[in-house]
């Protein structure tokens, strides 16, 4: 993942609970990075490991962390620094999820390096869709649920998740029902 993502763990770390608080998160970490460049790529390893560090000093699942920082990025993150290409997604959360299928081809244009996840849509009704959710790194369902999330407060749209199907259980991509 690029540094920015890891940068956006501490913006959340350090904003909701203070410099020192990071700190400590980073040695539990167990990473030799004390400080993360937005543009350069890192090991996916590191950003898992920040939020396993994250989980146990702050008592909360990595299921919550993941859910937490997905919120973080859109309402915090995406929001601040790229709000051009936020508004390019749509003017509603339905519009937002019908285009982002095309989202990640625009931020190869800022990121060239990004292994992108790929979406597709299906099941499109008046207030649901399903948000097919593929992915070569495992274990971020919970992330995408909390930009999920995020998206629903961006445009203050009370939103329900259901999961699907998911690798977990062998499925080979995640489905979430987006309902709002």
């Amino acid at each position: 993942m690029y540094g920015i993502v890891n940068k956006a763990i501490q913006d959340l770390v350090v904003s909701n609970f203070g410099e020192e608080k990071w700190e400590i998160i980073l040695e539990k970490s167990g990473i030799e990075e004390d400080f993360f460049i937005s543009s350069e790529p890192y090991d996916d390893d590191i950003t898992f490991k920040l939020a396993q560090a994250v989980s146990q000093e702050m008592n909360m699942s990595v299921k919550d962390v993941l859910i937490a920082f997905g919120e973080w990025w859109v309402v915090k993150t995406t929001k601040e620094k790229y709000a051009g290409l936020m508004e390019a997604g749509g003017s509603s959360l339905k519009e937002f999820l019908e285009n982002l299928p095309l989202f990640h081809n625009r931020v190869m244009l800022i990121y060239p390096k990004l292994t992108p996840p790929e979406f597709k849509i299906s099941d499109v009704s008046e207030n649901s869709l399903n948000l097919h959710y593929f992915s070569k790194r495992e274990g971020l369902q919970e992330f995408v649920r909390g930009l999920i999330q995020g998206l629903g407060k961006m445009f203050n749209t009370p939103t329900q998740i259901e999961l699907l199907e998911t690798r977990d259980v062998g499925d080979d991509h995640e489905i979430f029902k987006v309902s709002w």
